[in-house]
């Protein structure tokens, strides 16, 4: 597919018409549209759906991304497209102790087993992969990007993870962050070129947690033990106190940063480094501006109201416990 050219586009996702010139679009559930129709006369197919953010009283997070794959492929396989372009996220390796710094493609999938998410993605790359071999004749390329976010949009994973490193206390883990152009980037490679296999995408290099705590002019962090943290996050989230689901807290307690070492040798050149994605996508409160001491001084104020507010969420949720 060297020096391909786009023909037409069709595109078809839950949201409304985006009113893109040249792009076909069809609004609906892809678990209900004649995918047979919107599938025939598609070479390259790109499957970007991701869960978002349901609270633990809807569908459990992500079951919905393994039934989809499921169904588009099966739809895709009776189309006859010639590559298959398919999104996942290194979130599918796990945060894990003794997680090596970077993980390759090479490194096994152990996502965290209580973080829905990232065990759908995986079970869609095994889906995937078994599809595959049934379909020799398609090219398929996995993603696997690092946390995402740019300018003034930041996803529930970028907001649960930088909610979950405020209770590290001291602890400091290698975090990276990828600017949304550079992914786009990196999808608009796999579909014209020749690309197969699977490739991490990430900005070179990484920050630590708390770097990124501070771009955001933050300095407050609370150390609480882990499975304190989890009984309450486990309460924030079943009464939507919080955007932080218990399965997210390993991610940001343990290291799963990648390389995409393979994706640069393709010719894959990340705009953004991990610093400037980050800040992209967060505006910097009027605190940043104030020097180390004020800012102290203001933290520990807001790390007492910070204490007050955990105290009376665990209380209130006790109290609604012992109702029952």
């Amino acid at each position: 597919m060297d020096n391909c050219r786009v023909g037409s586009v069709v595109g078809f996702d839950l949201r409304p018409d985006p009113g893109i010139d040249g792009l076909k679009y069809v609004t609906g559930d892809v678990s209900e549209l004649d995918l047979h129709s919107l599938l025939a006369d598609v070479d390259v197919l790109v499957h970007l759906v991701s869960a978002l953010e349901p609270w633990p009283d809807e569908a459990p997070m992500g079951t919905n991304d393994a039934k989809v794959t499921h169904r588009l492929l099966e739809a895709a396989g009776s189309a006859g497209i010639s590559r298959l372009v398919l999104m996942s996220t290194a979130m599918v390796y796990g945060a894990w102790p003794d997680n090596p710094v970077p993980l390759t493609e090479a490194s096994l999938l152990r996502p965290i087993p209580e973080f829905d998410f990232a065990v759908n993605k995986a079970e869609q790359e095994r889906f995937a992969a078994q599809w595959a071999e049934d379909h020799p004749a398609v090219d398929i390329v996995t993603l696997r990007p690092t946390a995402t976010l740019g300018e003034e949009h930041v996803g529930w994973v970028v907001r649960s993870l930088r909610s979950a490193a405020n209770f590290n206390g001291e602890s400091e883990v290698p975090v990276q962050f990828l600017h949304l152009d550079d992914l786009a980037s990196a999808v608009e490679l796999c579909v014209v070129s020749e690309l197969t296999g699977v490739f991490n995408v990430a900005p070179q290099g990484w920050i630590s947690s708390g770097t990124a705590l501070d771009l955001m002019g933050r300095t407050p962090r609370v150390n609480m033990p882990e499975q304190l943290l989890r009984r309450l996050t486990a309460w924030w989230w079943k009464y939507r106190l919080a955007p932080t689901s218990p399965g997210v807290l390993r991610y940001a307690r343990f290291p799963w940063v990648v390389a995409s070492d393979r994706l640069r040798a393709a010719g894959w050149t990340p705009q953004f480094t991990c610093e400037q994605a980050f800040i992209s996508g967060h505006k910097s409160p009027p605190w940043g501006m104030l020097d180390s001491r004020r800012r102290q001084q203001i933290a520990l104020g807001g790390a007492v109201l910070g204490g007050v507010g955990l105290v009376w969420a665990a209380m209130a949720t006790a109290r609604r416990i012992f109702r029952r």
